[in-house]
């Protein structure tokens, strides 16, 4: 039962017994049409050109559609063109501009075609929502044409003087890719992106950009995340961490063409710093060609090692000042003896360094910035810190991100819900308070918050450290490894040192009563729940598989960065989540995506099929909708005893 107060401010909004029964119906009919499509995808890193045909094909959903619609009434050419023009319609209609094509028999074939399509993808919606999707000056006209039937098409003279005036006022091109890009959005209705949208690939900005026109979109923070994040709050640590990522690939394009951040003066101190040295364990990895600056591979060498000596100091700065942390173990200049340059592990096993270089390390100070250092990174947390566009993207990331995301009986996160080999879950001591499980989860996210909200500046500044915890620590469930082993796998030969050891979670999850302890921790019912984790890629062509514990765990890094595609063998999955059944898409490379076009479709498995198909009342929405309709009845009641009066003006 709702307070008086709570009703009164809802009959502002429904001020009349019409108003508030009209609101019930709609709601009530909406309740009973099936569930919209969710999309998953994860482990993106900067993979723009592949992540927009995915979405644009909605992982080839489209071209089935087209061929559920129009069977063999069009050959499989005309539904590639036809596919290709609703994935692009720009560039496709330009072509047929160049190759003069674009006539009014063509135009007009095409609308018709469209609109087709348009109501195949629209049917599961309700006629409002479709209307929404639709830009306010052809919604008006979409809207008719889309609610007449195939025979009127062909034959009422209003629906063909209608398509006759697009054409006679050359309004065709703006129109048909109006109803292009209305395709694409209804095609998917709610996009789960589970981590990782940075580094590696060139333009992960790109990839915020087209979230950030869509709608109905969330994000589970990833490693790679939250280290931009970090670095945007001003985590100094984290600035280099993005910066040595970027170099270790030649990436130049995803730091200064994407956010303009200036690395002019380190490539300058590098070079005056590291001139004689052929940093030969700096060698960076090439992806993708450097199409934005002309630093050679010898100065993106020396600049990585530059960067890599202000990160190993900054970092061992950061645990000193958080031992709460208990990181104390990664503090690998206490490792390091640099008057010898002998490396000792734990077991007290001395290894010499690989590399013996070190202009900038005081042998008895190893963690103090040079003079230099010190301006470097001044420079660098300045030019992070004014980037109107990387501010604005993290500003975004973090109002539709989390740690973690329920949504119908799915529990969304990147890496791991950390725990021990015997099954329980791993336990986290912070200032006096013990976190495990979900609320191990909960606090990490509650640290975000803080570093983005708190007005108490000790309390941001350690919420700020702590993405870096959340980066690379052993109990993050964004990271879920023994160990970040940089500073190993430069300069120590052992591959026992340098090992990274993932948390039990990824064994143990493959074990259904594992999984099942989860979704109880979660308060979710196991018989009808999933887990859904990107982070670590699968390798399909070793014989791993995506789906563990009896069907409900998938793992969906698939391998959308080409960095991963020589270890799993294909280029990514999507995971769908429609009315009848899940099923995973399983890609090919961006290069095949374009070379076939239209013709481009995965391989899709049916992995669940559901007995009875899953309506919008079954789902989280649907408990929402149902909570506002029993709202509005008790407005409703009050307004008929006249415990509210109704506003008639």
């Amino acid at each position: 039962m709702k307070s008086r107060r709570y009703l009164e401010l809802l009959s502002k909004k429904y001020k009349t017994i019409e108003e508030a029964s009209s609101e019930i119906i709609e709601l009530t009919a909406v309740s009973v049409l099936p569930k919209g499509t969710e999309y998953f995808l994860s482990d993106l890193h900067g993979q723009h050109d592949a992540f927009a045909r995915i979405l644009r094909s909605a992982s080839g959903n489209t071209r089935d559609k087209i061929s559920l619609e129009f069977g063999g009434s069009l050959s499989e050419n005309e539904k590639n063109q036809l596919s290709n023009l609703i994935y692009e319609p720009s560039k496709f209609m330009n072509l047929m501009k160049d190759n003069k094509k674009f006539t009014p028999i063509w135009i007009r074939k095409t609308i018709i075609n469209l609109l087709r399509v348009l109501e195949r993808v629209a049917a599961k919606y309700s006629r409002h929502k479709v209307r929404t999707k639709i830009p306010g000056h052809y919604r008006e006209l979409i809207d008719e044409m889309l609610n007449v039937s195939g025979e009127e098409m062909n034959k009422s003279e209003y629906f063909n003087t209608l398509i006759d005036t697009i054409i006679e006022i050359d309004a065709s091109f703006d129109f048909i890719r109006t109803i292009c890009h209305v395709i694409q959005d209804l095609s998917i209705d709610h996009l789960h992106i589970v981590g990782d949208i940075y580094d590696r690939g060139v333009r992960p900005d790109k990839i915020v950009d087209i979230l950030m026109s869509r709608e109905n979109v969330d994000l589970q923070f990833g490693n790679h995340d939250v280290l931009w994040i970090g670095a945007a709050l001003g985590n100094e640590s984290l600035i280099c961490n993005v910066i040595r990522n970027a170099l270790s690939y030649s990436n130049y394009e995803s730091i200064e063409a994407a956010y303009a951040i200036n690395l002019r003066p380190l490539s300058v101190f590098a070079e005056s710093t590291y001139g004689d040295d052929p940093c030969e364990r700096f060698q960076p990895r090439i992806l993708t060609p450097n199409k934005y600056d002309n630093f050679s591979k010898d100065i993106t060498a020396k600049m990585y090692k530059a960067i890599s000596m202000i990160q190993f100091k900054l970092t061992s700065q950061l645990i000193d000042r958080n031992p709460e942390l208990g990181m104390d173990h990664r503090n690998v200049f206490r490792k390091v003896d640099f008057k010898r340059n002998i490396y000792t592990d734990w077991d007290g096993k001395e290894y010499p360094l690989l590399d013996d270089h070190f202009p900038t390390i005081d042998p008895d100070f190893p963690s103090r910035l040079t003079e230099e250092e010190k301006q470097i990174i001044s420079l660098l947390k300045s030019s992070f810190a004014h980037s109107e566009k990387l501010q604005k993207h993290i500003r975004y990331l973090l109002n539709i991100g989390s740690v973690y995301k329920i949504m119908n009986s799915n529990i969304l996160v990147h890496g791991c819900i950390p725990m021990e080999k015997d099954g329980s879950f791993s336990t986290f001591e912070y200032e006096g308070e013990v976190y495990s499980g979900k609320s191990l989860l909960d606090f990490f996210d509650n640290q975000v918050r803080l570093a983005q909200h708190s007005t108490h500046k000790l309390k941001r500044q350690k919420a700020i450290d702590m993405f870096w915890y959340m980066w690379c620590g052993p109990k993050s469930p964004m990271f879920g490894k023994s160990q970040l082993s940089a500073f190993e796998n430069l300069f120590v030969d052992d591959k026992g040192v340098r090992e990274e050891y993932y948390n039990p979670y990824y064994a143990l999850s493959k074990e259904e009563k594992y999984v099942d302890k989860i979704f109880e921790e979660f308060g979710l019912d196991p018989k009808r729940s999933h887990i859904i984790n990107g982070h670590v890629p699968v390798k399909m062509k070793d014989g791993e598989k995506p789906i563990s514990a009896n069907g409900k765990v998938y793992v969906i890094d698939g391998g959308i960065s080409k960095a991963y595609q020589p270890k799993t063998g294909i280029a990514g999955y999507t995971l769908t989540f429609n009315s009848h059944n899940l099923s995973l898409a399983e890609h090919s490379n961006y290069e095949t995506m374009e070379t076939v076009h239209g013709a481009y479709t995965p391989k899709v498995h049916v992995t669940e099929k559901f007995s009875e198909r899953i309506l919008i009342k079954d789902t989280d929405e649907g408990k929402a909708l149902q909570n506002t309709i029993e709202e509005l009845k008790e407005l409703l009641n009050a307004y008929r005893t006249g415990e509210i009066r109704e506003d008639m003006d």
